[in-house]
């Protein structure tokens, strides 16, 4: 079968319908924003983004080395603009391209460009170019490069049809491939004429791109001001003349800070009191976006305890997930058993022979290692650090000694690059569980994010990844669901449903209206949100 999409159209329509979807009374729903009403043109609107993630891009903010990229989805799509975006109901819309095309035996992505686009340089955005820029991303050491998914030729992987068609030629199968591109950094063309012209020292701190903004200032990990694209290729859009991104260092100041009128939006607040308050305010609009990444207990297995499979069973069975969604977060989170979500593709609610809570089985098994000590880290972020505050307490039940550490983004990935780490509280999957904060980053031999390392399950998961039939990709994912239960390799809590506020009059999708995630949070369209007087 033959896999195509020419939906040059469906970019409007997508955002037509988002736009249009109302929200009912003072505050907000779980699943309903603000989005009544036709968009006005200018104004301003300051973005609050929180210091331990959104908020710090202390690499500068070039697609090809941003190491904080997937935190700093925001600001890559305001100034680049995306080859490819997620809108509503999980609908892949073409962007800055125009459309796709996936070979029957998946090896071969062709990828067209829509014609006519400016770079905010007035230099062309054009085939050559983003083909150039895929291979600078491929080549690059970050985290969101697509280096990781994509098994390219050696010999012309990246080719190009004419000025507007890229070619990604592949030696196996990659039906995921436009999911993947769409949550990498390869979705964030830069333009090749300024980096030349800059070098990349002063690119990643004003760099230039096809997107709705352009870069005014910019302070690493402080603030990003950013101006209207007037060449921007959507007319009329975007609607806001000027768009700023600061950084705060706590939820309770930024909900102080949208109070005191010094910002109209935060994204991705965590704190349950202060969302219960958002949610009462009437001058507030309060969007929890669909879940798509559920928390996940990683454990090391290469090294002691967790290369014990009893050792990994009693963690299975001491954590009990429905008494920590109850008890801090109003039961707001679906419960998840696998890397899947009710906001994603594949999504099964439940594993046969899954380990629950038994804390019992816990301490016999506890008993016959002798003892169980373990360090449980996480990034430094309101959920997280409640969720091990609470593990640690139902560990300690059990007789399991746990220490708990948390870090900022960069400092958790040098963790990680150690490789000395014991367990980590994090996210895993997202809207296709082939890209973004995918299965395969938390499990995959290859990714320098994973606690297992099992040829068996690398296989299941490169073929789920691999094959254009969806039926079979959830046949595999089920199956590879099943396995990481079956060996106790990490116990799956609840999914994660990021949740933004904004000042009444501003409207937007995924600020104001439901986006499946992509990573952790939705990528909000930037181009489309506007403000009211």
């Amino acid at each position: 079968m033959r896999s195509r999409a020419k939906l040059a159209g469906l970019a409007l329509v997508a955002a037509s319908s988002l736009l249009v979807a109302a929200c009912g009374g003072g505050g907000a729903t779980d699943t309903e924003g603000s989005g009544s009403g036709k968009p006005q043109r200018g104004g301003s609107l300051t973005v609050l983004e929180g210091a331990g993630y959104a908020g710090a891009w202390p690499t500068g903010l070039d697609p090809a080395t941003n190491t904080t990229g997937g935190a700093n989805q925001s600001q890559m799509n305001a100034i680049f603009g995306r080859l490819f975006k997620l809108g509503e109901g999980g609908k892949i819309v073409p962007s800055l391209a125009s459309g796709y095309d996936i070979s029957e035996d998946g090896k071969t992505a062709k990828i067209e460009i829509r014609p006519g686009v400016e770079f905010q340089d007035g230099t062309p955005f054009d085939a050559e170019t983003v083909a150039w820029h895929f291979q600078r991303v491929v080549d690059s050491p970050c985290n969101c490069s697509p280096s990781r998914y994509w098994r390219l030729e050696k010999k012309n992987g990246i080719t190009t049809e004419g000025d507007d068609t890229v070619v990604l030629h592949f030696t196996v199968p990659s039906g995921a491939v436009i999911s993947q591109l769409l949550s990498s950094n390869a979705n964030w063309v830069a333009s090749r004429t300024a980096l030349e012209k800059m070098g990349e020292k002063k690119f990643k701190i004003t760099p230039v791109g096809a997107g709705p903004f352009k870069v005014v200032s910019n302070k690493l990990s402080s603030e990003l001001a950013l101006e209207r694209n007037p060449t921007y290729y959507e007319k009329g859009k975007p609607y806001l003349d000027r768009l700023i991104f600061k950084t705060i260092g706590s939820e309770q100041a930024a909900y102080q800070a949208l109070q005191a009128g010094q910002g109209q939006a935060y994204e991705g607040m965590n704190i349950t009191p202060l969302i219960e308050q958002a949610r009462k305010n009437p001058q507030l609009t309060v969007t929890q976006q669909p879940a798509t990444s559920p928390y996940v207990i990683q454990l090391n297995t290469k090294v002691a305890p967790f290369d014990d499979k009893r050792a990994r069973e009693a963690i299975y069975y001491a954590t009990d997930t429905n008494a920590i969604r109850e008890g801090l977060f109003n039961n707001w989170y679906p419960v998840s058993q696998s890397f899947t979500a009710p906001g994603g593709k594949f999504h099964h609610a439940s594993v046969p022979g899954y380990r629950t809570y038994d804390l019992e089985k816990a301490k016999a098994l506890v008993q016959e290692l002798g003892g169980l000590e373990v360090t449980l880290g996480t990034l430094d972020a309101y959920v997280a650090n409640q969720v091990n505050e609470a593990l640690q307490s139902q560990w300690e039940k059990a007789g399991i000694k746990t220490t708990i550490r948390s870090w900022q983004l960069a400092t958790l990935i040098k963790e990680f690059d150690s490789g000395k780490w014991q367990s980590m509280l994090q996210t895993a999957g997202a809207w296709d569980p082939a890209a973004g904060v995918s299965v395969d980053f938390r499990f995959a031999s290859t990714s320098p994010y994973t606690g297992v390392w099992d040829p068996k399950l690398d296989k299941l998961l490169l073929d789920a990844a691999a094959t254009v039939d969806e039926s079979e990709r959830d046949r595999l994912y089920t199956e590879a669901a099943k396995y990481i239960s079956d060996q106790a390799y990490a116990p799956f809590m609840f999914a994660f449903a990021p949740q933004n506020v904004a000042v009444k009059g501003v409207q937007g999708p995924g600020l104001t209206t439901p986006i499946s995630s992509l990573l952790v949070g939705p990528a909000i369209w930037w181009e489309d949100v506007w403000r009211s007087e």
